[in-house]
């Protein structure tokens, strides 16, 4: 059963990247939004995490650009359209609150 996880806070905040990382299966998503999206600043723990465990990775497009962090190749930039979308193909949406 695949499962989209979606984060929203700062991994900078707590835990919950990290605890998120730990449950991922191998046909689960992640999708980062609001602060959470400063994980995808280069050099810092949180990106270094994403990058070594390789999720499907998608981010709200429209979060990173407001604080102008770049979405690197490894992540797929999604608008609030394709936002439902991905939750429609995953058989579960897990919000990490």
């Amino acid at each position: 059963m695949s499962t989209l996880h979606v984060l929203s806070h700062s991994p900078f905040g707590d835990d919950r990247l990290r605890s998120c990382l730990r449950l991922l299966g191998s046909q689960d998503g992640l999708l980062l939004t609001g602060d959470a999206v400063y994980a995808l600043q280069p050099g810092t723990a949180p990106f270094t995490a994403l990058s070594e465990r390789a999720p499907t990775l998608y981010v709200l497009a429209e979060d990173a650009q407001a604080r102008a962090l770049t979405i690197p190749g490894h992540a797929r930039a999604i608008d609030y359209p394709a936002f439902v979308e991905l939750s429609l193909h995953y058989d579960k949406v897990n919000s990490w609150l």
